[in-house]
């Protein structure tokens, strides 16, 4: 009898090792996340290894237990609708939109699949929530509030040439931030006794005869608005400014890094980071309408030394320590 029960016990055992191992060797489901960005690769670069960085924090590897699809318009935003259908074709679990445009394309491109905002300056304005507490669609995500530090921006330009009073502003007049940043930057334009001039870039070739302008127009400095058809095109501008001897302003690093005098502005990379705890959420079930969209909490000033003793510029030894970041 007892032999009998012994044997029972045993056979069980076997049956739930059996049952362990053949469940471990099973493949487990790969969550398939897409990404979508206006500009190129290159210039999103840093972004996508924050977000990548983002995920490898909360225990996700790719190939492992993730996929990544990404997919960039390379600054043709007529692109977007087709990636963006791309990606929905792919049945991928989320969507990270990477600025105004991209989250727009995917948002009509889906109302099921969730959708994560990295950034974007304006959600409720967008039209993509309906509040920053309660979204209550697919779309959730982070506000950079990027309009609302132009006046910053232009305020620490002043600094360095405290006589400034004709800048020449480089925009994309097809983002859809740009009209806002536009008008944030001629309040804060009007406030410091500063004469605009906006210079349309829609592409490439148009950055030459913008600063052609500029210079007719007496520009003293170039203040850059956000976009990814700038961005793209960072290395051209930051040449023109120097050939040219114009001090300008930007609002990403990575125009500094490439030789740019100085940079304000929301840290993107942090947002990008940011943003995987919400797709980790996602992917654990939470519903983007019940997920709050979430502010910026970190800010940086870059400075390049460099490229301000070849203007002749010195920078104010105040704004120095308040620098997040200095090249020399």
């Amino acid at each position: 009898m007892k032999k009998a029960r012994l044997s029972s016990i045993l056979i069980a055992v076997l049956m739930l090792a059996v049952a362990v191992i053949a469940e471990a060797q099973q493949p487990k489901k790969l969550s398939r996340i897409g990404i979508l960005f206006g500009s190129t690769p290159s210039a999103n670069s840093r972004r996508i290894e924050a977000f990548r960085q983002g995920m490898r924090e909360l225990g996700y590897v790719e190939g492992k237990n993730i996929v990544i699809e990404s997919r960039y318009a390379e600054g043709k935003f007529d692109r977007l609708p087709d990636l963006a259908a791309e990606l929905v074709r792919l049945k991928v679990d989320v969507i990270v939109s990477g600025g105004q445009t991209p989250t727009r394309a995917a948002k009509e491109a889906t109302n099921t699949i969730p959708l994560v905002m990295a950034n974007d300056r304006d959600p409720v304005g967008s039209g993509f929530v309906a509040s920053l507490a309660r979204p209550g669609g697919n779309i959730t995500g982070l506000s950079n509030l990027a309009s609302e530090l132009n006046g910053k921006r232009l305020e620490l330009l002043k600094e360095i040439v405290p006589k400034l009073s004709r800048v020449a502003v480089l925009g994309t007049s097809s983002a859809e931030a740009n009209a806002e940043s536009l008008r944030e930057t001629e309040l804060a334009a009007t406030a410091f006794g500063v004469q605009l001039q906006y210079l349309d870039v829609l592409s490439a070739k148009d950055i030459e005869s913008a600063f052609r302008a500029g210079s007719k127009g007496r520009a003293e400095a170039v203040f850059v608005l956000g976009g990814s058809v700038l961005l793209a095109q960072r290395t051209q501008i930051v040449e023109l400014a120097a050939k040219n001897r114009l001090p300008a302003t930007y609002n990403q690093p990575e125009y500094v890094e490439a030789g740019g005098l100085m940079s304000y502005g929301v840290s993107i990379t942090d947002l990008d980071r940011r943003a995987a705890t919400y797709v980790d959420k996602i992917l654990k079930g939470a519903k983007p309408a019940e997920l709050p969209v979430e502010q910026p909490t970190k800010f940086e000033l870059v400075i390049n030394l460099k490229t301000a003793k070849a203007l002749n510029l010195t920078i104010p030894q105040s704004m120095l320590f308040r620098a997040d970041k200095i090249i020399k």
